[in-house]
């Protein structure tokens, strides 16, 4: 069980720290240098100078991307050395969670019938794994989908009552991904790190789809100091700005923040919506005007950042429903700020409570760099990325139509049938786990048949991608061009269905839609490799040598090991 104790900040400048940023960077490096560069390359400062907020770049080192799929970690704050502290820790906070799920020391697998044998009294309450899935199956049916599968159990600390319960963790995983692993100087740091971010997704997701109207936070009262300053850089700048209380009822702030230049828009920037959470409003507004900085690029490079939490606009009239709402002043907001960060994570703990919510941690700290590290969840919250229409039986389906045994998937399908009778869901995952099984000639009608029965466009999409994959793995790249025309058409936001049609266009030979297909993919996800190695070879064929030249030096920087575009950009060079 994870034990905490008191832990006094020693500095709250820009962000509340158990120690100076300077000392984080000492420590990281250090314990980083002790595997040369196998885990970090390096960090460099990537930001114009613009707005004078720094922000650095960690990029991760060829021992660790075979644990883990980022490239890079950006890194914030008002000051350079604190922009470079936050960048070091985002690969320290990842690194040490894939490590955690590539070693999966101490899981226990186990249905959950046979959990509740093995531990008796300490499996985490029922109520809530289906509270995390937005079930309201009774108990007995939720024990019969739970024990179709047996799933990696692990000891999790529940913070809000102090206990050690054994959680499914893979489930928590399948529904939420990486979304809570957090770092820090200390346990206490980190986990409260983690809970914010958590309480920050969650109402991002809340808001996204309610779209209530929010107090506008009024900018004359933003007197902190830093605050102050951020503030100012904006503004002095042309840059318009909103500021929005999206803490929705919870006990921590959350500041949203919304901000464009009509100098620069949409030549070489974009609008940038984002959020932050933190134990004190000034804090959480910080976060987000950071994250703005950490996004948009100064507002001047024609960077693309990949929306998240928050959808991303791409014209002014999309986001007038924000800056409605009355103006209040940021001292409005909830505050559990104290000088112990452990005192503030109580107060978090007893808020959440209030609301019905637990918050579980799980150590991930990894012994290569005894850093303080954590995975966090709270079931019920939201994420953005996450279906509205979710049940249990929907993630136990998905999990067994992509890592089950094939005869152990298809009961379990089978015995879910027999549960969600007529469920949306079933068609795509019997089709899913056909595909998985190497036929994907008879794959693709299933996914046509799915299609129309999905409840959500996004859902519907993903049967259209599929369609559109399983054509492909018979070479039907052109027949698969309109199932992906759809897709496309049905969810804009998701790179993977640029990628395919690119891949499609480029083997019919259409090297000018492929190539716009491969820009559009970069503009969602501007550190894909692939994507642009890919553009590098559209580029090539339409005679477009400089930029070809371009496209394919910087997708081998990114990853070395594509050895097709280093093959084609030596065909260029030798020309």
């Amino acid at each position: 069980m994870i034990t905490l104790t008191h832990c006094e900040k020693t500095y709250d400048k820009d962000q509340d720290k158990a120690v100076a940023p300077e000392v984080t960077v000492a420590r990281v490096r250090e314990a980083l240098g002790r595997h040369g560069d196998a885990i970090l390359a390096e960090t460099r400062r990537i930001d114009t100078g613009r707005l004078g907020i720094p922000v650095f770049l960690s990029v991760t080192g060829a021992g660790a991307r075979r644990v883990m799929p980022t490239r890079k970690q950006m890194g914030k704050g008002a000051s350079p050395i604190q922009a470079e502290a936050s960048a070091l820790m985002e690969l320290a906070e990842r690194f040490s969670y894939f490590t955690f799920w590539d070693r999966r020391e101490g899981f226990t697998q186990a249905t959950w019938s046979e959990a509740q044998a093995l531990w008796p009294g300490r499996v985490m309450p029922l109520a809530e794994v289906l509270r995390a899935t937005g079930d309201d199956l009774d108990e007995a049916d939720a024990i019969r989908v739970l024990d179709l599968h047996r799933w990696a159990f692990f000891p999790a600390t529940n913070i809000s009552a102090g206990r050690e319960e054994y959680v499914p963790l893979d489930l928590f995983k399948k529904l939420n991904e990486f979304n809570g692993s957090s770092a820090g100087n200390t346990p206490e740091e980190s986990i409260f790190q983690g809970a914010a971010e958590l309480v920050e997704r969650h109402v991002c997701a809340v808001t996204d789809r309610a779209r209530p109207e929010m107090p506008t936070i009024d900018p004359a009262s933003c007197t902190d100091p830093v605050l102050a300053g951020l503030v100012e850089r904006f503004t002095a700048n042309g840059i318009r700005l909103w500021l929005k209380d999206m803490t929705l009822g919870m006990p921590v702030p959350t500041v949203a923040a919304l901000a464009y230049d009509p100098a620069t828009f949409p030549a070489t920037s974009e609008i940038v919506y984002t959020a932050g959470t933190a134990s004190s409003p000034e804090k959480a507004a910080i976060r987000a005007l950071t994250e703005i900085a950490q996004l948009a690029g100064d507002f001047e490079t024609g960077a693309n950042y990949e929306a998240s939490g928050l959808p991303k606009y791409t014209e002014p009239g999309q986001f007038a429903w924000l800056t409605r709402g009355p103006l209040v002043p940021l001292s409005s907001l909830p505050s559990v700020a104290e000088r112990d960060i452990l005192r503030e994570l109580k107060a978090l703990t007893r808020g959440l409570d209030c609301l019905g919510f637990t918050l579980y941690s799980v150590p991930t700290t990894c012994a290569e760099l005894g850093q303080p590290a954590h995975y966090n969840f709270v079931p019920g919250f939201q994420f953005r990325e996450r279906t509205p229409r979710a049940s249990l039986g929907m993630f136990v389906g998905r999990v067994l139509a992509e890592e089950a045994p094939h005869a152990e998937a298809a009961a379990g399908l089978d015995a879910l049938e027999r549960i969600y009778p007529g469920a949306h869901f079933l068609p795509l995952h019997r089709a899913l786990l056909t595909l998985r099984g190497g036929d994907a000639e008879a794959a693709a009608p299933l996914f046509a048949r799915a299609e129309p029965l999905q409840d959500n466009d996004e859902d519907r999409a993903l049967a259209a991608f599929y369609q559109a994959y399983a054509l492909t793995r018979g070479g039907g790249f052109v027949d698969a061009l309109p199932h992906l025309d759809r897709a496309v058409a049905l969810c804009p936001e998701v790179k993977e269905y640029f990628n395919l049609r690119g891949v499609a266009r480029f083997k019919a030979k259409d090297f000018e839609g492929a190539a716009q297909d491969f820009r559009a993919a970069l503009n969602l996800d501007s550190g894909s490799a692939m994507d642009l190695a890919n553009l590098g070879l559209c580029l090539k064929f339409l005679g477009q040598r400089q930029e070809a030249i371009h496209c394919l030096g910087s997708a081998l920087e990114l990853d070395p090991s594509l050895d097709f575009a280093r093959t084609h950009l030596e065909e260029i060079l030798g020309a």
